[in-house]
């Protein structure tokens, strides 16, 4: 009985093991962008209804707010999608509660966009660079946007070294 048991819960454990392992499910949907936050998270009301979401553009990592180059990043990204039709490929969600999403301005990719012209760098996780990295080699070779005045700080050691800023919507 015991045994039983045992290999029901090992069974249990591989079996929600294998589960969390299932990238998540990707959804597509248009919306228009009703607010930028930063140089990195939207908010996108979609054109069929229901609630505004708030979106993490996935792949890229925007200075904060309160940083240098924190509201450069968040006019570029305002000018390039605010009330404009875009969209969403979203990924799952963040621990904030936000989609993590690529978002398209017709084609466009704006994370990548983004990156291109030194708003932002590739969001790297680990030994992954992330997948915008050719871009902001190429930013930074071209002195572009966080880029002109070398070194530029990343956003993670930034709120290492003075926490969040005071006001995020």
């Amino acid at each position: 009985m015991i045994w039983q048991q045992c290999v029901g819960l090992v069974l249990l454990i591989l079996s929600l093991s294998a589960q969390s392992r299932t990238p998540p499910e990707t959804t597509t949907w248009t919306g228009v962008v009703t607010y930028v936050v930063d140089g990195d998270t939207v908010h996108v009301r979609p054109v069929d209804g229901g609630k505004v979401h708030k979106i993490r553009i996935i792949g890229m990592d925007a200075p904060e707010i309160c940083q240098t180059g924190g509201v450069a990043a968040r006019q570029a990204l305002q000018e390039r999608v605010f009330q404009r039709s875009v969209t969403v490929s979203a990924q799952g969600v963040d621990d904030y509660g936000r989609d993590l999403a690529t978002i398209y301005l017709s084609q466009e990719d704006v994370g990548q966009w983004m990156v291109q012209r030194g708003h932002a760098w590739s969001y790297r996780f680990k030994r992954d660079p992330g997948p915008y990295v050719q871009e902001e080699e190429n930013a930074k070779l071209l002195g572009r946007g966080l880029f002109a005045e070398m070194p530029a700080e990343y956003p993670r050691d930034f709120r290492r070294r003075y926490g969040r800023c005071p006001y995020r919507r």
